[in-house]
């Protein structure tokens, strides 16, 4: 039976019950019950704390995990990420004091609280530079007004809890995040036929969540036009209308362009333009 390991809380355990229901699988989960399983599919669903996922999934006792690509990183287990789910998504930053000119390259001889030592450790070394690594499981903003560092690494979603503790954030992001699927370091090419079905359900998922299917009606005159707004992925569907000289048109777009794309046909002359989501789809 395959094993997958879910987060056990938080908004990372609601968003991939969520998405792993909507690719039909039964995930549901009643009270704090460890395990789920679901025997038309023959998986087990095992809920873990989202930080020891990817220790789980490294030991081989768990084929697949879903947890945060900067949880993954902080254990230091050898994973490799299989798809990336698009939700979940934060940055990991260094924040010092507001009235600090303290930046990453000065942190030599510097100590800096987070509760990610494994990431922090990682970038120091890469940059070179030898800092004290205060590890803290919570409340990391508090530290350096308590005396008990200097500058702070932690996760960044909109830095409003940052701002409000007087912080800044200082340097670029560490690292960008978000829920990943993951498996044992070298699996990647030896992965069974149910564990590649359960991918691409997610994957047909995760893809159509960025897209929305463009509809609309267009003269013939003005069909190159049209068409060159919304190509789709191979090209576009084109059908003639029952009035001549008039062409309708459907196509897959870009979500995140949507609405310059109808401004556009709007502008070249077509008309009933509708746009609807994507459950699902296989590219």
């Amino acid at each position: 039976m395959l094993k997958i390991a879910l987060p056990n809380k938080g908004s990372l355990s609601e968003e991939s019950r969520a998405l792993i229901s909507e690719a039909g699988y039964n995930c549901r989960r009643y009270s704090r019950e460890l395990k789920v399983t679901d025997v038309e599919h023959q998986v087990e669903f095992i809920f873990l704390r989202p930080r020891d996922i990817a220790v789980y999934v490294q030991s081989g006792i768990i084929d697949l995990g879903v947890t945060g690509r900067d949880l993954a990183m902080d254990s230091e287990s050898e994973v490799d990420e299989l798809l990336p789910l698009g939700f979940g998504r934060s940055k990991f930053c260094y924040a010092v004091p507001e009235e600090s000119l303290l930046t990453p390259e000065g942190f030599n001889g510097k100590r800096i609280a987070t509760s990610y030592p494994g990431i922090v450790g990682q970038d120091l070394k890469r940059r070179n530079i030898d800092a004290a690594i205060i590890k803290l499981d919570g409340a990391i903003e508090i530290s350096i007004n308590l005396g008990v560092a200097d500058a702070i690494a932690d996760v960044v979603q909109t830095g409003r809890t940052m701002a409000e503790a007087g912080l800044r954030i200082s340097g670029e992001a560490i690292m960008s995040s978000e829920a990943v699927l993951v498996t044992r370091k070298g699996r990647e090419e030896s992965l069974t036929s149910q564990e590649m079905m359960f991918i691409e359900r997610l994957k047909g998922i995760v893809v159509a969540r960025q897209y929305v299917m463009v509809e609309y009606d267009v003269a013939g005159e003005a069909l190159e036009s049209a068409c060159a707004v919304t190509p789709g992925i191979e090209a576009p569907t084109v059908a003639p209308l029952r009035r001549e000289g008039w062409f309708a048109v459907k196509a897959m777009a870009p979500k995140k362009d949507l609405n310059t794309i109808m401004d556009h046909l709007v502008e070249v002359g077509a008309k009933g333009v509708i746009a609807t989501d994507i459950r699902t789809c296989r590219l």
